[in-house]
């Protein structure tokens, strides 16, 4: 009877602790992390020596306001501009990313902000540059004699 009495108190302490760890677990402290809505972008094709641009919503879920202290493209071809006076708790900022298509063929770039404690968000950007023609296009007599055409 006595240890019957002991195992029962065992169990009971041990559901005890259960239940407040998951207390504790459930009552943890909120994150400080900023959500990108996409972290990646294609740009598709474009031409060649024309410069084009895209922006990165960012989402602050947490209760704290934060400020983005840096962003660093991992090329020189890459611009990034960013709010410096951070996010309100729940709300929202952008970082717009410049490329300048200055070189033909495909790309990859990387942008990385940095804020909080050392936290790191990382975005990419790709496409694909197409060169543009050296001159104009001919123009097209057939469509000349078409419109000359009386019907």
């Amino acid at each position: 009877m006595k240890m019957r009495v002991q195992y029962i108190m065992v169990l009971f302490l041990l559901l005890v602790t259960g239940v407040v760890s998951a207390q504790l677990t459930v009552q943890s402290l909120p994150s400080t992390q900023l959500t990108l809505k996409n972290a990646v972008h294609d740009f598709g094709r474009i031409p060649q020596g024309k410069p084009v641009f895209y922006s990165f919503e960012i989402r602050n879920p947490s209760n704290e306001t934060l400020s983005i202290s840096d962003v660093q493209a991992s090329c020189g071809c890459t611009t990034p501009e960013w709010n410096r006076q951070g996010i309100a708790p729940g709300g929202s900022g952008f970082i717009r990313v410049g490329y300048n298509a200055a070189a033909e063929g495909e790309f990859e770039k990387t942008i990385q902000a940095y804020y909080g404690n050392g936290q790191v968000m990382q975005m990419t950007i790709r496409g694909t540059v197409w060169k543009t023609p050296d001159q104009p296009a001919p123009s097209n007599k057939s469509i000349a004699r078409l419109k000359n055409i009386k019907f």
